[in-house]
């Protein structure tokens, strides 16, 4: 069965990858304007973490292929593997 959740509801969710490093909070999402389907989760990154410095952040904000989400529940996980 497939859970639905208002895109409203995942601004401000943690954003963390599956071996626990803490990517920073949900801010939007870019969209398929052709198939309506999530392409990209826009996060405000986590400035502290040395992981996030490493990865290309743009315009301050850090892009996620949708492909790379795990789960969504408390927290939004990623796969590190897909970044």
């Amino acid at each position: 069965m497939v859970k639905y959740m208002i895109a409203e509801q995942l601004v401000g969710k943690e954003v963390v990858t599956t071996d626990g490093y803490d990517l920073g909070k949900f801010v939007d999402a870019e969209v398929n304007e052709t198939s309506g389907k999530l392409s990209t989760l826009i996060i405000e990154p986590n400035v502290d973490s040395e992981f996030v410095n490493k990865l290309n952040v743009k315009s301050g904000k850090l892009s996620v292929p949708y492909t790379s989400v795990m789960a969504v529940n408390d927290f939004i996980v990623v796969d590190r593997k897909n970044l």
